[in-house]
Order: structure tokens, then C-alpha cells, then sequence
């Protein structure tokens, strides 16, 4: 919220998934707010907004969105060759032949907008000014919106940094100076982009600001040397600061001022130097911390070395079905695959890339197995229990079906007992203090998990551990329950109400998936191991192997 501002710059920065394959629409909305609580939707609030598309780089990108609003701009917009879709309200629509065309015949494609009017919004765009609009496509007066993107694509890690200062010029009459800081980044065209803005400090000429967090992007571009600007500013309710000073750095510069312990600028007013030969400062700013999160990927793990290691637990309940039956689950059709294979090699054609000796451990539960038939929740399907590992998927296959003739299928659905021992093994990788082991169980199953309370309690205790797990659910049964597990509708806690340190398991029903490629299956089975690699490594706070942490650098983190 900027307060009493007709030309606010908002510091809030939006962090986008860009795909290229998909039209992604975006509104942005302006509303007034009432008091220090009164942020509200109602109509009667409403400045205007704009709808925009996102567009145009040739790969997936992260784009920052930042707004802008002024009042009666005018703008151009031009755009190149690739640029693949370009519009704006629904009556103007350029097709990407004639864009062709336009660009071979007379290069450039340019729109001017006057005040009022439609803009073409180019997708290809890093900075785009439309009007604000209200309902039913009214102008909001002279209103428009500025919208500014950006790729952070090439983004390694986030910045903390605390600034205090103290002696500062007393703005006020009666009380002492209300101020606040301000933080921007020189952008190439030497304008100015704004970062971080503090909370104001109450009659205070010596003000202690909250330490805060940005990202090396959003702050120089991942660019060490580019110029910084901090302002000092004394708040006024009106919206009518009193400026202070400022003073100019670089990243650079303020990372080998902290290390020396010389991390402070005079904070200086050009007028009153100008005016007072014997004018020094305004005050003093001091960076009082600064730590330099660097961000690794799941790619930067990889190639450091750490093998991702593959269970798969597969359910032999009686629910399955007779397996001689064609209608079972577990029916060995040799011109079908059943939703078994089809989810097991799918998953695990992808995972093997990532094992040096491709030897995956195969698991069953819910069967009376040989010699006693007693009922086990955690058996080798290739009944050897000192060794449980197969070679390569085809490995695993054969030993399923090998499996399937042998054990008479039977209950209830336990899968507390197999996260369980992946979750020991995965202990004593975590004792090694290295991003060496991680660890994917893929538990196969055709209902809703009959130990719900165990396994919600091993799930907590493996949220700690490097270690993942997907449920992949065949079959037509309904899943509602399995949600539960997911966590993506709210923290998954155990029994005794501890919640898991991070969310590791994915849920997946194979109906939804039954008719998609293996790509496809596979991709949305592991779309989030990934991220749950990298959350984990960042929380211990262990960089990929060979990467240890620069002198300087804080433990590897995920950004803000």
C-alpha cells in the first residue's frame, strides 16, 4: 500500500512461471484503502485495472512484474519478428502472418495510444503503460498503469540486509524526523527502478530499520557493479515527503565495505551542499548486516554428484482383483501394459537417468506371501529380503511379474511400514552431512490407505529426512481421502498434530492420466521433486558437492 499518492511506485515485486506454450493472462487492479486496515475489493474502491498477456522469450522464463501508475501517458510499442500474438481489448486482434508481412515490407511495427484509447499490448514487451480502465471499459479518467517485466531466469541466491542510521537532519517542528529508506537499483537507461522500500521509524533521528530480504536480481540483476541509490526520506501523512539525502553504492562495494567493517555513507542532501560550503552530511547511514544467500537448483545437486535413489511399493491387496481375471488390476495382458506397469515405467525410465548403478528397490504390501503365507507390509518382490534392489526397470518388471503368481493377495492397505524403512535408510544418509543420496519411494496403490494415522506420522518424521514420496493411485476408486496427504490444501500434521517440516508427497490419480503419453505421465508424477530436492538441501544448508559456502556467503537458501 503507498499511502496518499496519486503517482504510486509500488515495491512489490511478482514472481511469474512463464511458458511458452500457454496464453497467460494477467489483470492488475488498483484500489483506495481506508486507514491501516482498510484494504478492501468493494466496488466503490476500485481506481480501474488492465489485463495484459505475458509473452515471448524462448524458453521458460521467471519474469518480475512490477506496476507503475501515472497519470496521461503517452507511449509506443514496437515489436520483432518472433513476437507470436499481439492484442488488446477484444475489437483489435493482429494476426502473426500479417505482423510478417508488416515487419518484411516496412520493419518495425509501431502503435501510438493517445489518452483514452486502446493500446496494443506486445507480448515481447518488458515495459508496457496502458489506461486504466473501470467497468464495462470506461476510462479511469487520465489513470494508467505501467507494468514492468523482467527475466530472473538467471537468479542465484537473495540478499539480506539491515540498514541503520543516526544523527539524521530533524525534518519536523515539534518532534523529531519520521523517516524511512528507500532502495533502487540504475537500471541501463539510467532510470530508476525501485527495490525496497522500509517501514517508517517514529520520531527518531537515529532509526534501526527491519532487516529484509531481496533477491540478487531484483536488486542489481545479478550484476555486482551495477550502481545503487538509497534515499532517506521523512514520512509525511499527506504523501509530501521531506528528502533527506541519499547516497549511491554498488553490491560490490557494499559486500567489501561489510567485510572491512567500514559499511557506512554519508547521507547527503545536493542542495545543501551546494548552498553550504561547510555542508558535510545529513546524517549517516550504516549497513548493519548483510548476508548473501546464494540459491543452488536441483541441476547444480545433479551434476554435484547426488544419485537419486528409486523404491517402488506396489499394492497387492485383494481389492486388485484376481489377477488371472482380465478384469483385475494386476492382469498380465502381453498386449497391454496394465496401470501398474504403465505408472512403474514411466516413472522410473525418468528416475533411472539419475542412478549411477540403475539397481532400484522393489517392494510389495498387503499379500500372504511364501513360505508361511503370513500377511506382509513390506516384502522384496523378488523374495530376497538381504537383497531387495533390481537391475534397471526391465529389472523390476520381470520381478513383478515373477511376484504376481506366488502371493495370494490380500489386506488391508498399510503403507505406514514401507515408508518407514525407505525413511531409515534415508537417516543414516542425512548422518553423512553431504547433497550425496536422495531418496524417491513410489508407492502404487489401487485405495485409500486403510493405516491413515501411522502413515500420516511416518510422512511427518521422512519430511525431515532426503527423501520423497509419490502415491500414484490406479484403478477407479475414489481418492478423496488421499488428498489428505498431498498437503497442497493445507499442512499435512500427524496424529499428535506436528506438521511436516516440508511438504514431500505427491499424489496422483492414474485415471486422470490413463490416456496421456509417458512424457506427460512421468512429468506430472515428478513435478515437484525438484523443488523438494532443493528445499531439503537449502533447509540443512548444504551446498551441491564440491561447492562448498565462500567466505562471505550465508548458507544456500530458496529465495523469499
Amino acid at each position: 500500500v503507498v499511502r496518499s499518492s496519486l503517482h504510486p511506485v509500488f515495491s512489490k515485486v511478482f514472481t511469474v512461471d512463464y511458458y511458452f506454450e500457454e496464453v497467460q493472462r494477467l489483470r492488475f487492479e488498483v484500489y483506495d484503502t481506508h486507514g491501516p486496515s482498510g484494504f478492501s475489493c468493494q466496488e466503490d474502491d476500485f481506481l480501474g485495472g488492465m489485463e495484459c498477456t505475458l509473452g515471448q522469450p524462448a524458453q521458460k522464463w521467471l519474469l518480475q512484474v512490477v506496476m507503475r501508475v501515472s497519470v496521461d501517458v503517452l507511449h509506443f510499442l514496437c515489436c520483432t519478428e518472433s513476437s507470436h500474438l499481439a492484442r488488446t481489448g477484444p475489437s483489435f486482434l493482429l494476426r502473426y502472418d500479417d505482423l510478417c508481412l508488416s515487419w518484411a515490407t516496412a520493419g518495425p511495427v509501431r502503435w501510438w495510444t493517445c489518452r483514452g484509447g486502446h493500446t496494443g499490448m506486445i507480448v515481447a514487451q518488458k515495459k508496457v503503460t496502458r489506461p486504466l480502465l473501470l467497468k464495462f471499459g470506461r476510462n479511469a479518467g487520465k489513470s494508467s498503469i505501467t507494468v514492468i517485466a523482467e527475466d530472473i531466469s538467471g537468479n542465484n541466491g537473495y540478499v539480506e540486509l539491515s540498514f541503520r542510521a543516526r544523527k539524521l537532519d530533524d525534518k519536523d517542528l515539534f518532534s523529531k524526523s519520521d523517516p524511512f529508506l528507500e532502495l533502487y537499483r540504475v537500471n541501463d537507461d539510467q532510470g530508476l527502478q525501485l527495490v525496497y522500500r522500509t517501514e517508517v521509524v517514529k520520531n527518531n533521528l537515529n532509526p534501526v530499520w527491519e532487516a529484509f530480504k531481496v533477491s540478487l536480481s531484483s536488486l542489481c540483476s545479478c550484476e555486482e557493479t551495477r550502481p545503487l541509490k538509497c534515499l532517506v526520506w521523512d514520512y509525511d501523512s499527506r504523501g509530501k515527503h521531506d528528502f533527506i539525502g541519499e547516497f549511491s553504492t554498488t553490491f560490490e562495494e557494499m559486500q567489501k565495505a561489510f567485510e572491512e567493517g567500514q559499511a557506512q555513507w554519508d547521507c547527503v542532501n545536493p542542495k545543501y551542499k551546494q548552498k553550504r560550503r561547510s555542508y558535510k552530511n545529513s546524517g549517516v547511514v550504516v549497513l548493519a548486516d548483510l548476508k548473501f544467500h546464494r540459491v543452488y537448483s536441483f541441476l547444480d545437486y545433479i551434476m554435484g554428484g547426488c544419485q537419486i535413489h528409486f523404491t517402488v511399493a506396489i499394492d497387492f491387496t485383494a481389492s486388485n482383483g484376481d489377477p488371472r481375471n482380465s478384469c483385475s488390476l494386476h492382469y498380465i495382458n502381453p498386449y497391454q501394459p496394465n496401470e501398474y506397469l504403465k505408472a512403474l515405467v514411466s516413472v522410473g525410465e525418468i528416475c533411472q537417468d539419475y542412478d549411477s548403478d540403475k539397481r532400484f528397490s522393489a517392494l510389495g504390501f498387503g499379500a500372504r506371501i511364501p513360505p508361511k503365507y503370513e500377511v506382509s507390509h513390506d516384502f522384496a518382490i523378488n523374495f530376497n529380503p538381504e537383497d531387495d534392489e533390481c537391475e534397471g526397470i526391465q529389472g523390476v518388471v520381470e520381478a513383478y511379474q515373477n511376484c504376481l503368481p506366488r502371493v495370494q493377495l490380500y489386506g488391508p492397505t498399510n503403507v505406514a511400514p514401507i515408508i518407514s524403512k525407505v525413511a531409515r535408510v534415508a537417516a543414516a544418509e542425512e548422518s553423512t552431512g553431504e547433497a550425496s543420496q536422495y531418496y524417491i519411494l513410489l508407492i502404487l496403490t489401487d485405495g485409500v490407505v486403510t493405516d491413515m494415522a501411522d502413515t500420516r506420522e511416518a510422512i511427518v518424521r521422512a519430511s525431515r529426512l532426503p527423501m520423497s514420496i509419490i502415491i500414484v493411485g490406479v484403478g477407479n476408486a475414489d481418492f478423496t481421502d488421499m488428498q489428505v496427504l498431498d498437503g497442497d490444501d493445507g499442512v499435512l500434521r500427524s496424529p499428535r498434530g506436528e506438521p511436516v517440516l516440508r511438504d514431500i508427497v505427491q499424489f496422483v490419480p492414474f485415471r486422470e492420466l490413463k490416456n496421456a503419453s509417458p512424457a506427460a505421465l512421468a512429468k506430472c508424477v515428478l513435478a515437484e521433486v525438484p523443488k523438494q530436492v532443493v528445499e531439503y538441501y537449502s533447509h540443512r544448508g548444504l551446498p551441491p558437492r564440491g561447492l562448498g559456502v565462500p567466505a562471505g556467503e550465508a548458507s544456500p537458501g530458496c529465495t523469499p
